[in-house]
Formats: C-alpha cells, structure tokens, sequence
C-alpha cells in the first residue's frame, strides 16, 4: 500500500514541471489541469516503481507529453496543417531569434520575460506551438517529433520555422508594448534613449 504523505510529497516536488509542460502543450490552464490530474492517477499506480527511481521525472514529462497530444488528437477537429513545405530549417539558434531586452533591465528581468514568453507560446496555433514545445523544451529531435505527430519531416521543420518566426514578432509586439506602457506612465528621462535591439 503506497504512503499518502510520501506520494503527496513526489507530487508537490514535480508537479510544477508537469503542470508546465501541459500548459506549454494544450495552451489552456483548465486542460493542464485535468492532464496533470491524469498524470498523478497514473503515476500513484507505479508509484513502488517510482518512489525511488531516479528516472522518475523523464517518465513524468513522457506520460505527460503522450496524454497531452492524445488530448490533442482526441478533442480537437483535425489540425489544418499548412501545405507542406521543402523550405530547410535555418538552424539559427532559438535564443538569437528573442528580442534584446529593453536597456531599462529591471523591466525585464528572467521570470518576466518567462511570462512573456509563456504567454506569446499560447497564442500560437496548436500546429506551431506542439512542435516548437516538443523541439525547444522538451528537446525532442524533428525526427522524433515526427513520428510523435504522424506527420512529416518537412512538416515538422515547416511548423517549426514559421512558429519561430510568429513567436519572434508576438514577443517583440509585447516588448514594444510594454515600453509604450511605460513610455505613458513614466518620466521621459527614464526611457532609454534608444529602440530596443532587434
């Protein structure tokens, strides 16, 4: 019989990773929930296995994944994909392709741009955002991905570039935002003098 107050302490310490990569997947916090609900049932099942597995947060982030694309795949029309593509990644590093932060740093500290990001993320469509998760935090290759997704290399590589290019010009369209806020709310000489780089 599994102990409730050791199983209640596995879940606190990873549910927060869980909750993260469910959210960064379906982009609505109510189905994150339920997917993390489901993640924690099912890891009370093997938790003798788990307790005191060092692999247990890789199983966490894989049966978190898979239940987050079945939910996908379940409900939800069919993905209107784009036509598929034979443009080549550019292989440009992710990071590089992120605004520079504002010369004012306080404004932009790590667990606001975190937040920033977090939320341009949701907002891309479900066929650009699940690729690019899969890819740059879950560190999937675009082989993998593929087959994951059942759909293409090119597919993949295609969503991937064009959810790159919308998450850049989401995240530089918040970045100009949050400088005109503070352009209309704060003394001309604490603005920097110049535009954010690009």
């Amino acid at each position: 019989m599994t102990d409730t107050s050791e199983f209640e302490a596995f879940m606190r310490r990873h549910q927060d990773m869980v909750f993260s990569i469910a959210v960064r997947l379906l982009a609505r916090e109510a189905d994150a929930a339920d997917v993390s609900q489901e993640v924690f049932l099912r890891a009370h099942a093997h938790f003798a296995e788990l307790r005191d597995n060092e692999r247990a947060p890789g199983w966490l982030k894989t049966v978190t994944r898979n239940l987050c694309l079945n939910h996908l795949e379940r409900y939800r029309a069919r993905w209107r994909f784009f036509s598929e593509l034979d443009n080549a990644d550019t292989g440009e590093q992710f990071s590089a392709s992120l605004p520079a932060p504002a010369a004012d740093s306080t404004a932009h500290d790590d667990s606001e741009r975190r937040a920033v990001l977090e939320r341009a993320l949701q907002r891309l469509p479900a066929h650009q955002r699940v690729p690019l998760v899969l890819y740059h935090f879950e560190e999937l290759s675009y082989e993998d991905i593929a087959q994951q997704l059942r759909v293409s290399l090119g597919k993949v590589k295609t969503d991937i570039h064009r959810g790159r290019d919308s998450l850049r010009r989401a995240l530089q369209l918040s970045v100009e935002g949050e400088l005109t806020a503070r352009h209309d709310t704060l003394p001309t000489q604490a603005l920097p003098n110049h535009a954010p780089g690009n």
